[in-house]
């Protein structure tokens, strides 16, 4: 009987350490599966990286590019070229918005010949987003130049947003960058500015960024970076009240243009915070790296990290914004920018010939130049599933659509109507098994094809068409 007892004490003791040892695991990995923070930026002084690019992280130290590393967005209106994007999400999250500068340095424009507008988008799920548009800013300050590096943040005291940025103009006698502030509710139109930091003489300041600190952190409700030649640390219980200054980043050696586009983030498991700075490194490359510290408003507990620390991806990132996603967000913004390779469409029965986009016609042309009208990345079908629609890679947001039987590259307007438009069935080539033929997801009786090398939707039903209807899906 002792013996019997001895056995199921073990058995006891086997299983209690079992689910002990399961426990203890269980917070491990739900802060594994947790979601994680997306990064928006552009990528230096060239037409293709004036684009805004996304990248995601699950700790907030390693980053992948999304979209294969290519652009998610881009502008043509104004200066056609967008620089440090700013992301805000509405308190409720049913909205969310994109602000960027509108400037394209060396495709135009210069530093000192820029833009006075900003440039906007607006979503309501973090991966449609509308058609760009222009909001003055520099404009409606008296003197004003240049409108660079928009933030924004909800002010609950207002029950609006507060849009700051830097402005050069001449105020009493002295002409530089400023911060002015105005006050928004949709980011299509702005109160008239005023002047939010201004630092003593002939002392500049531009790319500030602030964020909000929980309660039980320091004296503050707000943090504020500000560069300004020392990197200015400041604190504050009021967007629009009274900052005191804390520090500045001096004390990690960090002085001068050395650094831009400061940037905060908070971890999502743990009390401590990171600040990515634009750092210009020795070796004269330009990309984030982080500054950790438990207290931001402590400059003294401010931690520059090595490289050995943290990985920004295959793209330098420039100048950006950086937010925590929730769940839902994670999932659509992942399967809206998997890394999925751009390809092309030859024509089957003239096979020198690749469908292309042309002032948003699609035909299908030899020697495509520039090459990018007529790479398309295949994504996952807009409608239905086991379906297919196609990105326009030097594009992006435009897809392939039937109107009126005809094609376009058309926005995507989010409705189901376009996202029917656009979507088909990838199936065995009509001419030539080994190829492919795409079916209409909303006319299964036709078929993308060309005539007269335009692109149409049709019914196929003689020999010539079933040619013009096959395509080779090639690299």
């Amino acid at each position: 009987m002792s013996a019997l007892r001895a056995r199921l004490s073990v058995i006891l003791l086997a299983v209690c350490l079992l689910f002990t040892g399961q426990a203890l695991t269980a917070p491990q990995r739900a802060a594994a599966a947790d979601p994680g923070y997306l990064m928006v930026h552009f990528t230096g002084d060239s037409a293709t990286g004036q684009m805004l690019y996304l990248a995601h992280s699950t700790d907030g130290m390693h980053w992948n590019d999304l979209n294969g590393g290519a652009p998610v967005l881009n502008s043509k209106i104004g200066t056609k070229g967008v620089r440090d994007p700013a992301l805000v999400r509405s308190p409720d999250g049913s909205k969310y918005w994109i602000i960027a500068t509108d400037l394209c340095i060396r495709c135009g424009s210069t530093y000192t010949n820029g833009s006075p507008r900003f440039v906007v988008w607006e979503s309501t799920d973090l991966v449609t987003w509308s058609k760009p548009w222009l909001l003055n800013a520099a404009g409606l300050i008296p003197g004003g130049k240049n409108a660079w590096a928009p933030e924004a943040m909800f002010n609950p005291e207002t029950n609006d947003y507060v849009l700051y940025w830097a402005t050069n103009a001449t105020v009493n006698g002295v002409f530089k960058y400023r911060i002015y502030y105005a006050r928004t509710k949709d980011f299509r139109t702005i109160t008239t500015p005023q002047i939010w930091i201004d630092p003593p003489g002939t002392t500049p300041v531009v790319d500030t960024q602030m964020t909000e600190v929980p309660s039980g952190v320091g004296n503050y409700r707000y943090v504020r970076v500000s560069g300004d030649g020392q990197n200015t640390v400041e604190g504050s219980n009021s967007i629009l009240g009274t900052w005191t200054k804390l520090g500045d980043l001096s004390s990690i050696g960090l002085t001068g243009n050395v650094v831009e586009g400061p940037v905060w983030m908070k971890f999502r498991d743990r009390n401590e915070w990171a600040l990515y700075i634009d750092h210009n490194s020795p070796n004269g490359v330009r990309e984030y790296r982080p500054i950790l510290t438990t207290n931001p408003f402590s400059v003294g507990s401010y931690r520059l990290q090595p490289s050995t620390s943290y990985d920004m991806g295959g793209t330098p990132k420039r100048h950006g914004a950086i937010m925590t996603l929730t769940a839902a967000e994670e999932s659509r913004v992942l399967a809206r920018w998997p890394n999925t390779p751009a390809k092309r469409l030859q024509s089957y029965n003239f096979q020198d010939r690749y469908v292309r986009h042309t002032n948003l016609d699609v035909r299908i042309d030899p020697n495509v130049s520039p090459a990018d009208d007529a790479q398309f990345r295949p994504r996952p079908g807009l409608a239905g599933s086991g379906t297919v629609s196609f990105e326009s890679v030097n594009m992006p947001g435009y897809f392939l659509r039937h109107s009126g039987y005809d094609f376009q590259l058309a926005h995507n307007d989010g409705s189901s109507q376009f996202a029917a438009d656009a979507t088909f069935r990838q199936v065995a080539g009509l001419a030539d098994s080994t190829s492919s033929s795409f079916q209409s997801y909303n006319y299964p009786d036709r078929y993308i094809r060309h005539y007269a090398y335009e692109l149409r939707l049709d019914p196929i039903t003689t020999a010539t068409a079933r040619g013009d209807a096959t395509f080779r899906v090639t690299s």
